[in-house]
């Protein structure tokens, strides 16, 4: 089984792991309807609407 010789610095830990946090969040677009951000391709939690046409009947 492979063991490392050196500890690994917390430098070369936080530069490996750096890389992960340039991640970010999916694009917001806006709702044609309501003009509330929402998720694109998804059913707009406001006012249950996509692509023109309501989806959930709203209660």
């Amino acid at each position: 089984m492979a063991v490392p010789k050196r500890k690994t610095s917390k430098a070369k830990r936080n530069s490996r792991q750096s890389a992960n946090m340039k991640k970010s969040l999916p694009g917001i677009s806006i709702c044609p309807q309501c003009h509330q951000p929402k998720l694109p391709h998804r059913v707009c939690p406001n006012c249950n609407y996509y692509d023109g046409k309501e989806i959930v009947a709203a209660e």
